[in-house]
């Protein structure tokens, strides 16, 4: 039998083609009859040193019985090693097609290497593991070089392989087009790789290990108070991915929503011994509201240093003259947050100002400059000095004054707000740079985190 499954979010769909799989024991370890799949990053398997130790995790799960498949990323700074080389090589900067394919196909082997060396080394303890590449699932992607999307996983050869004892470790970050070709996913596609392996294995759970033992209700980077959450809602950490949190890619945590995937974050630089002699090791659990039992207000604060403003000046005030702006902008795939229209000083004419990614300004900017006859506007300013802090939660679905709090304790450190939004359980606030620590310092502590996560 074959079940199709396909998320809907955020305007796009994934399909995952999954087979039923027959399950046998394996030759070297007693099997549970349950799959885990486990990813580790960069950071993980930085060097030799912490690929032994990660080998000590998987063999964890191995010996437990279960039919484990790895994911892992490319080295520590490997990935922007090889992205440097490719545009030293081309010069000029990626801009046509056959750059990116070329591009994927260099910035690819970062997490092939990875595979082959982890692979190695538990062979070498006298474990059953060999590498997978994308192409080998094959986990089949859309053309989108350099950001392409799962389209699915059609054959079941990990799976089987797994399930006879084999410890797959699959190369993330990676897949292959209908024309043959390697893609990639997006820097943290290797989440991606390992959310939807697990959904289309049927998974017992997919742990992500990083370098971090969780998730927190804010940067520890920037607050002390920081705290590590016990459980948070896949809502809440689809949020908190799309607004600066770096724990998980946000297309990873979408695909665990959609397929209920047993999401866990645990830390990679933990002691596995301790876990081998039954310790509990500590992690953040990521699941659906309903299994988190007391809900709170606000869950953490967030903050993006990628941002951008750009305002397009005295725009005569006309119906149709938005819609102009935003479609153009979307056609050539550029992603704007914050919109506020404003009056301007010039009578029947509007202000606009939208946020959006800082890389994507440059281009917005040409675009823009060839559609100032049509659209009418007199000038475009951009605004670099710019960050984005959001306050996150389930709990503002049911209790007011959230908003009230966030802009009283930012106006009493007279921080200026430049552009609000805001969804059911999620609001943000784009600041001038310069006040982002002041102001998540100020939010974590108004809202009580500390406390919260004290008594979670």
């Amino acid at each position: 039998m074959i079940l199709i499954y396909t998320a809907y979010s955020r305007g796009y769909s994934l399909s995952y083609i999954v087979k039923e799989m027959p399950m046998s024991s394996s030759p070297q370890h007693k099997m549970t009859n349950s799959r885990v799949v486990l990813k580790f990053g960069g950071t993980s398997v930085a060097d030799l040193d912490r690929i032994a130790n990660v080998a000590e995790f998987v063999k964890l799960e191995a010996d437990a019985g279960y039919g484990v498949v790895v994911v892992v990323s490319a080295m520590a700074g490997e990935t922007n090693r090889l992205v440097d080389l490719v545009h030293r090589a081309i010069g000029t900067g990626i801009s046509v097609d056959s750059n990116l394919r070329e591009y994927d196909a260099v910035v690819s082997s970062g997490e092939q290497v990875t595979s082959g060396l982890l692979a190695l080394t538990l062979q070498r303890q006298g474990y059953r593991a060999r590498s997978w590449q994308g192409w080998q699932i094959p986990l089949k992607t859309s053309d989108g070089h350099g950001r392409a999307r799962i389209a699915s996983i059609p054959d079941d050869v990990v799976g089987a392989a797994v399930d006879s004892g084999e410890i797959a470790i699959v190369a993330g970050f990676q897949g292959i087009t209908e024309e043959g070709r390697i893609s990639t996913l997006g820097r943290g596609g290797s989440d991606t790789t390992a959310v939807a392996l697990a959904a289309a294995l049927g998974a017992e759970r997919c742990d992500i290990y990083t370098d971090i033992d969780g998730v927190y209700t804010t940067d520890p980077r920037i607050s002390s108070n920081a705290r590590r959450l016990e459980r948070i809602s896949y809502e809440e950490m689809l949020e908190m991915a799309s607004l600066g949190a770096k724990v998980l890619q946000t297309r990873s945590v979408e695909l665990a929503m959609a397929h209920n995937v047993n999401l866990r974050v645990l830390s990679s630089f933990a002691d596995p011994k301790e876990a081998r002699n039954g310790a509990l090791q500590p992690c953040t659990v990521i699941c659906s509201e309903d299994e988190i039992v007391e809900q709170h207000i606000v869950s953490g604060v967030t903050h993006s240093d990628s941002e951008a403003k750009i305002s397009l000046m005295t725009v005569p005030d006309e119906p149709g003259r938005a819609a102009r702006i935003f479609t153009e902008l979307a056609a050539a795939d550029i992603n704007v947050d914050m919109i506020v229209q404003s009056a301007a000083k010039t009578a029947k004419a509007a202000n606009i100002s939208f946020s959006l990614d800082e890389a994507d300004v440059a281009r917005a900017q040409e675009l823009l400059a060839t559609l100032k006859q049509d659209i009418g506007y007199t000038d475009v300013v951009a605004d670099r000095n710019v960050s984005k802090v959001s306050v996150i939660g389930v709990g503002m679905k049911s209790h007011a004054g959230v908003a009230a709090t966030m802009f009283q304790t930012l106006a009493e450190r007279s921080i200026n707000i430049l552009n609000i939004s805001t969804s059911e359980i999620r609001i943000s606030v784009l600041i001038h740079s310069e006040y982002t620590e002041l102001a998540v310092r100020a939010l974590h502590q108004a809202y009580g985190l500390q406390e919260m996560a004290e008594t979670s």
